[in-house]
């Protein structure tokens, strides 16, 4: 027996090693780590339980049977961060580049699937050359694999990828279809197509970073929800996001232990927040910090339109989900990238149980023929659909503006939102009082003696009619009309009331969102 077992530990010792020395000190030349240093940061200390690691490949073709390696390019296993169960994969760039073989993707599915029967999330680490080119169809098929399982799980787990080398071809769809994607700057790297491919096609000069990297994805395509400047960092962000987001869809919200007495919920310099010109911009998230429980809000897709702000925070202790449009950043409209990123966003916190909050001041959806030509339609749909479909507890706060159409999508008590409120600034109305005047009042401005002061005095009438939100409250819109101060005590009423809301969609297969 002790034979046997020191022929055990040489194994596994071997397999420690990934692809050797050699090929460890070439990652960390690169300033990256190790796949089992990933993990080591990743979960908590003696927690980790490896799945697989004596696998080795299949395929004999183009001399492959002469070079194998324990684990085939991948780490599996389960453990916990901050107590909590959680399965991960992370490909081992050291044995042959990370590529995807038959064998290295049975293990992902293998964890993945042990995770969607568990409900506990899955969090996969990519580092990886691609398609393992010598075992052909097999390995695209362990990426479908792949791919499949990563839709079976969607809205059941939270699924995580973390870039932290390349990730290009068809390896790129995982990531994608997962929940949320973080990025390593100048070491991680996403494309369909690589630099060399687009030169050939398409006759364009472009450096991988400039391609597919962290600063691209995070400012032009929005593919990436987060960015570190380094692979530790990055690993922080994942801990700080999981503490927010429940083990599955059946798990209740998260919450921690919280209490004050309402006096001290009260925030005084919310009154002093709003300008007085309904033109002049602020910074939305100074009403989130004022909101939240302190240093509590954690944005997502920081870097992507920015005229919207979301992500996740603490009120009171209870993890919600904040949507608010941002007035310093193109007035806070709405247009296609802005749509986009808050309809996902929703989406993601309705299948995980996470309430809503939206804080509302915004003037409409951006006109132009790009935003036409573009489906600014279809893509303002997304946000429209997003928050009709959502069961989760929805509140809403107009700050200033709330016009046209957009004042529908924005979680209006018309789509379902369950309690609305209004600080005495907000303005509810079809469109802005100049606008408006010079539609309504076309015919007596240009009939004055002085058109422009006609102009003026009608947008002033219009102003004072509609330009409040008090006719919105009359007809029941708005549930309260309150002081700004009040804010954060009355939201903390209302979602400990609507904490156990039950709100089912009529029986269907599901729903067509407009794509």
């Amino acid at each position: 027996m002790n034979k046997k077992i020191l022929e055990l530990r040489t194994k596994k010792d071997q397999a420690s090693l990934g692809g050797g020395t050699k090929r460890i000190a070439s990652q960390h030349q690169k300033k990256k780590l190790t796949a089992r240093e990933r993990i080591n940061l990743l979960l908590d200390p003696e927690s980790f339980e490896e799945i697989g690691q004596l696998v080795v490949h299949r395929s004999t073709d183009f001399g492959m049977d002469k070079e194998k390696y324990y684990g085939d390019g991948v780490i599996t296993g389960y453990g916990t961060i901050n107590g909590k169960s959680c399965y991960v994969y992370a490909q081992d760039f050291t044995v042959f580049g990370g590529s995807l073989s038959e064998t290295h993707a049975e293990k992902i599915c293998k964890i993945m699937d042990l995770a969607l029967k568990n409900g506990a999330p899955i969090i996969g680490l990519n580092d990886s050359g691609g398609a393992r080119i010598q075992e052909g169809v097999v390995s695209l098929g362990g990426y479908a694999d792949i791919f499949y399982r990563n839709v079976r799980a969607s809205g059941v787990i939270p699924q995580l990828s973390l870039i932290m080398g390349p990730c290009a071809g068809g390896a790129v769809y995982s990531p994608a279809i997962t929940d949320f994607i973080f990025m390593v700057e100048h070491t991680s790297y996403m494309f369909v197509t690589g630099p060399n491919v687009v030169k050939t096609v398409t006759h364009e000069d472009v450096s991988s970073e400039d391609l597919g990297g962290a600063h691209t994805h995070a400012q032009k395509s929005g593919v990436t929800h987060f960015t570190a400047a380094h692979e530790v960092e990055c690993i922080e962000q994942v801990k700080r996001l999981l503490s927010y987001i429940p083990q599955n869809c059946e798990s209740p919200v998260v919450s921690l232990p919280y209490t004050d007495t309402a006096q001290n919920e009260l925030r005084p310099v919310l009154d002093t927040l709003i300008p007085e010109n309904p033109n002049q911009p602020y910074d939305i998230k100074d009403i989130i910090e004022q909101l939240t429980d302190t240093d509590s809000f954690y944005e997502v897709h920081r870097q992507f339109a920015e005229n919207i702000v979301v992500g996740f925070a603490r009120l009171a202790g209870r993890s919600i989900g904040i949507v608010a449009n941002q007035p310093a950043v193109l007035a806070g409209v709405l247009d296609i990238h802005a749509s986009t990123k808050a309809a996902r966003f929703v989406r993601f916190c309705d299948c995980f149980n996470i309430p809503l909050l939206v804080l509302e001041d915004v003037p409409g959806f951006l006109p132009g023929t790009d935003q036409e030509w573009n489906a600014i339609i279809t893509n303002g749909a997304k946000l429209l659909y997003a928050f009709s479909e959502a069961t989760v507890p929805r509140i809403t706060v107009i700050t200033r503006k709330a016009y046209g159409g957009a004042y529908d999508v924005m979680n209006s008590k018309h789509i379902g939102a369950d309690m609305n409120y209004a600080w005495p600034s907000a303005e509810i109305a079809v469109m802005g009082a100049k606008g408006a005047a010079e539609i309504i009042f076309k015919t007596e401005i240009s009939k004055a003696e002085d058109p422009k002061a006609k102009w003026q005095e009608k947008e002033l009438e219009y102003q004072t009619l509609f330009a409040n939100p008090y006719r919105a409250a009359e007809r029941g819109f708005i549930d309260d009309v309150i002081e700004p101060s009040e804010t954060r005590l009355k939201l903390i009423k209302a979602f400990a009331m609507l904490e156990q809301k039950v709100d089912r969609l009529p029986s269907k297969k599901h729903g067509n969102i407009p794509l």
